[in-house]
This record gives C-alpha cells, structure tokens and sequence, in this order.
C-alpha cells in the first residue's frame, strides 16, 4: 500500500471513523499526507464492534464472480474498487496486523479469536504510529464560506483547514452509533446527486399477525426452511418470526429484492417451504394417512414431524378449507404464501441502501460537484447482504478513496 510520498506534505481531513474512514487515514498518512480524522461519536469504529458481538465476519471466501454478484446492479462499480483489493487482500492486510483469520463452514472468514475489538486496537495503534491525529466528539456541519470545514467539538465549533477531505460518514442505519444520515442535506445543498436511503439488510412487516401468533411465538426461528421469491433463486436457511414480521439471515439476503417488489407493487409474497428435504407427493401421502380422532395438528406432527412456529404459522396463513383437505395443506406446506407489506424502519436495519451516486463521483471517488472532497464506505449507493461482503466494500472503497485523493494531490499546481 506504499505510496510515493507528495513533494510537499498536504493536509487531508477524514470525515468518519469507521472501516472507510480509516482505511483511507491509513493510506494517506502511509503517502506521507497529514491527516486529521474527526469523528462524531464518542469513540471510532463503534458499529464494526457492535457487528463483531457475536462473531466478526470480515469478509467471504466464495468464487470472484459468486462474491461480485452480491453487490446486484453496482457490481461493475464495485468490481473496479476490489480490483487490487478483494477478500484475499483484505485477509492479508488483517494477517498484516498480527491477527490470524480463518474460513467458517458457510464460507464467511473471521478473525481467529471472533472478536473486532483486537483487531481495531492493532490497527489503531499502526494510526497513531503513522501520524494519524482522530479527533472523536467532533461532528462535521458542513463548509465556511472560504471552502474550510466546520467541526463542533467541545469546545465550540472551530474551521479546518485541509488541502483535501475524504467523507466517510456511513449510511442511515444505527444512528446511535454515528449513522444518521445527517449528511445528507450538506451534500444535495452543493449539487451532488443522491439517492434516497432505504434500510437494506433488514425485518419485513405483515398486515398483522393473529394474537396468538405474536404473543406465543415472536422471537421464534424457523429453522431449515426454504424461502422462494419470483425472480430470485430460492434460498434456504432461517429466519425469525417478529410481533410484527419477520427477520433473519433468510430474509436479508432476500432484502432487496424485496424492498423493491414493495415499491413497485404495494407488497411482496414469498412462498416459504416448510418441510425442503421432502417432495410434495411425500408430504400428500403422509397427510392422506389415516387420523382417526386425532386432530390435525397431531396429524401433522407425528407425520411430518411439524409443531411449534412453523405449525402455527402453517394454520396462520391458510384457510380452514386449505387445513382441511391433505391435498391443498400439503401444497401450503410446501409453497405457504407469506405476504409482506412493508420493511421496518431504516435506523433499526443493519444497513443502509442508498447514498451519494456513483454518477456523481469519478473514478478516484471524487465528487464532481467539489473538487478535492473524496467519498468512501455506506454512504455510497450500493448495498450488499450480510456475510462480510458490506465489510469488504467499506474497506475497499475507503483504500480508493484515500489512493485517489493523493493522486489528485500529486496532480496540483506546485507540486
């Protein structure tokens, strides 16, 4: 990641502390630039750590096209930016900082130990000894009229001075964690093109469950089940019922596609396959078995061996002539249309769709619309599902980022 040091040390300032934020502090600072990072929070990197509870996923191991096609219609975009920086770099650039990493059954890569904490405390630590100055309880409101940044701090507002300025102020979700969106206005009030933030990664609401669904089962996984959306591949996996939907690995990778059937349709119906490892006739025949006075709920457990949320879900979403009759229950068992109506609110998705069009920057990431301000990370427009493919963009974009705003310094009178 060397770079030919400018012939004169320039000042960058980095909006943002999170992955991008310091990824690009990285870059410049290794260039030989001065960079100063301002964050607002109280601490950076503080939604990479909340990512990590539970397990850090840093990245993914699956084949380069598999992995490019996650990121939908801004992979070519995307693409461009993991050029010389993909999954296998990015594990070698971790290595690089003494933290061993290794590839889970699903094919998601994590540090060794699990944790993002050792991980942003040897990388900071690499900061600090490069020169880089974080400044945190620092919000960004926007530019003076002599093109300086303004910074409130604690001790009032004050104007920076910089040569250049990398924005990497995330997306719209988890706003007490930094990503408010706040932004936003700055940058349409200067012209830039931006497209509206939708949560992405994120629960779906119903119409509305039954009482007794939402008060015995919300918070209930549904388990080895297979999801089936018009247009998509069907997936198989888990996912959660809610009070007020449904959430879930199964259901974020799926996010986008059905975010955007709702804004074109009013609604979107999944068709979920309760039972995947066994064909319709199988599951007709073991509903056709004689009952006798047993009910159909103890039918369909000691058949097929289903109970708890996915029964009541089965008896949720079907009729009682459907329940009933062994050939159309086998049918709801295996295709039970789930109809949802709306996603639930951005700041509680894990991540944001949406963000400072790529149309609006050039190659270096640079805004169009203002020379020397570069943008990197979630606040872009793309979106990735979960499995370390939000990571591995954040980080590529924000080396981007930091590697164009030193070519564009290199490029400036005097230089």
């Amino acid at each position: 990641m060397t770079q030919p040091s400018p012939a004169k040390q320039f000042s960058v300032a980095i909006i943002g502390g999170g992955p991008a934020g310091l990824m690009a502090a990285e870059v410049l600072a290794t260039g030989g630039v001065r960079v100063e990072l301002f964050d607002a929070m109280p601490s950076v990197g503080r939604k990479f750590l909340l990512a990590g509870v539970g397990g850090m996923n840093i990245t993914h191991a699956e084949a380069k096209p598999a992995f490019l096609g996650r990121y939908r219609e801004r992979q070519d975009e995307i693409a461009a930016l993991l050029a010389d920086f993909d999954a296998d770099t990015l594990r070698a650039w971790i290595h690089g900082l003494g933290i061993d990493t290794f590839v889970g059954t699903s094919g998601r890569v994590f540090p060794s130990d699990m944790k993002a904490a050792p991980l942003l405390r040897a990388w900071l630590k690499r900061l600090r000894e490069a020169g880089v100055q974080i400044h945190t309880r620092s919000r960004w409101l926007g530019w003076n009229a002599d093109g300086s940044l303004r910074i409130q701090g604690a001790a009032g507002e004050q104007a920076i001075q910089a040569d250049a300025c990398v924005l990497a102020l995330g997306g719209g979700s988890w706003a007490r964690l930094g990503s408010d969106g706040a932004w936003l206005p700055l940058l349409q009030e200067r012209g830039v093109e931006i497209a509206a933030l939708q949560p992405a990664n994120c629960g779906f609401e119903v119409t509305a469950w039954s009482a007794l669904l939402r008060d015995k089962f919300a918070g209930a996984p549904l388990k080895n089940v297979t999801l089936n959306l018009p247009g998509t591949a069907p997936r198989r996996g888990e996912f959660v019922l809610t009070a007020s939907g449904v959430e879930g690995s199964l259901v974020y990778a799926l996010s986008a596609a059905i975010r955007e059937q709702i804004d074109q349709q009013g609604s979107s119906t999944l068709h979920l396959d309760l039972l995947p490892d066994r064909p319709l006739d199988k599951v007709e025949a073991a509903l056709r078995k004689p009952r006798g006075s047993r009910s159909m709920a103890k039918h369909l457990h000691s058949q097929l061996g289903l109970d708890g949320v996915k029964a009541a879900l089965l008896r949720e979403l079907t009729t009682a002539e459907q329940f009933a009759d062994p050939a159309l229950l086998a049918s709801a068992i295996k295709a039970l249309a789930l109809t949802l109506v709306r996603p639930r609110p951005l700041d509680e998705a894990i991540s944001s769709a949406g963000g400072v069009r790529f149309e609006a920057l050039d190659r270096q990431l640079m805004l169009r619309q203002l020379p020397g301000v570069f943008c990197a990370g979630e606040m872009l427009d793309w979106e990735a599902p979960t499995g370390g493919y939000l990571l591995t963009a954040c980080f590529a974009s924000g080396r981007a980022a930091g590697l164009g705003a030193l070519a564009w310094l290199r490029q400036q009178p005097g230089n």
